[in-house]
């Protein structure tokens, strides 16, 4: 017990101890950051396709509503970020815009619309 007291002893006394931790922390760190920033864009991906599927819903929920075009796009980015709202998450008007577009365009109806 004696030998481990001093060996724990020298690592403090000498510096090596702090060495050792100093090292172990500029290795770790970027092992971190880079955790960090791969969890970060994982709910970020996981987000936009919880908006896609509100999206979805709102476009086919909208599409049967008698109201003009713009009313029901604007009636669908409305639930969007509202729909999202209420379960704790928070999107720009922009990127709702932009999901129920592409959930527009996605549904077929753009192309139905042309047909008639």
């Amino acid at each position: 017990m004696k030998v481990a007291n001093d060996v724990i002893e020298w690592l403090i006394q000498s510096g090596a101890l702090a060495a050792l931790v100093a090292f172990l922390w500029a290795y770790a760190k970027p092992l971190l950051a880079a955790k960090a920033k791969t969890a970060k864009t994982e709910q970020s991906r996981q987000l936009w396709t919880l908006a896609e599927q509100v999206a979805e819903a709102a476009v086919n929920t909208m599409a049967s509503r008698n109201l003009s075009g713009a009313d029901k796009y604007a009636k669908a980015v409305d639930m969007v970020q509202t729909t999202l709202a209420n379960s704790g998450h928070h999107i720009t008007p922009e990127d709702a815009e932009t999901v129920v577009q592409s959930a527009y365009e996605k549904s077929g109806l753009a192309s139905k619309k042309e047909e008639n």
